[in-house]
């Protein structure tokens, strides 16, 4: 783990996190050699650190297909440090179509290559974070060139850079539970209001773009 990709106090972030699992998925899907390998949309991540991977620590992923439905698939991935950090990952990955944009139904080729894995096991791509309450707070959340990706969109990793700054001023130890949901993607020249609710253990985010929530972000600490 370089320094680009740590915390002030050596830790690796959430958002460096997110692009190794990027990262890993798209190597994964290029491996098996799949149609339209890199055409897939970012549903939800879950991520369980049972303890910080530290800068200089070599860092190993371990990931698969835990589950599938009729246009879905989810991964699951393991980070393991060599000096004892471990991270836990499931994200729920939606196939689309490279033209219109839409979901498509999974190949029969994506079963015969992942389908041992899984075992069978369906999994729904239905999302779980609450509206966002009246009582949260805004703030302006500004989208830079360097958040957009090659389609144009922030990339997935750039949310999470959001919850780092949520947790900077956050108690240090103990297990950490976070996760990011989309709804939708957030385009270059939106104007996004991040709708926050703070409580003890953790935090709850909102992307309002327009008056519509397009992604949101939940953690806590136990």
């Amino acid at each position: 783990m370089r320094l680009g990709d740590t915390t002030p106090k050596g830790r690796l972030r959430f958002d460096a996190i997110a692009r190794y699992l990027q990262d890993v998925a798209n190597d994964d899907a290029r491996d098996a050699d799949l149609d339209d390998a890199m055409w897939w949309i970012l549903r939800r991540t879950k991520l369980v650190v049972d303890e910080p991977i530290r800068f200089d620590e070599w860092v190993t992923l371990t990931t698969w297909c835990s589950g599938f439905g009729g246009r879905w698939a989810e991964r699951r991935t393991e980070l393991v440090g060599d000096m004892g950090g471990r991270v836990e990952a499931v994200a729920l990955w939606v196939f689309v179509d490279r033209d219109t944009g839409a979901p498509r139904r999974l190949a029969p080729e994506f079963i015969d290559v992942y389908g041992e894995a899984c075992a069978g096991r369906k999994v729904r791509a239905r999302l779980f974070h609450d509206d966002p309450p009246i009582d949260a707070s805004t703030e302006p959340w500004h989208v830079r060139y360097v958040d957009l990706d090659v389609i144009g969109h922030v990339n997935n990793a750039v949310y999470w850079a959001a919850v780092e700054e949520s947790m900077a001023d956050s108690r240090t130890g103990g297990r950490v539970r976070a996760s990011v949901e989309f709804r939708s993607g957030i385009e270059a020249r939106s104007e996004v209001i991040l709708r926050r609710s703070t409580t003890e253990s953790g935090e709850s985010g909102w992307f309002d773009v327009d008056g519509g929530i397009a992604a949101s972000y939940r953690w806590v600490i136990s």
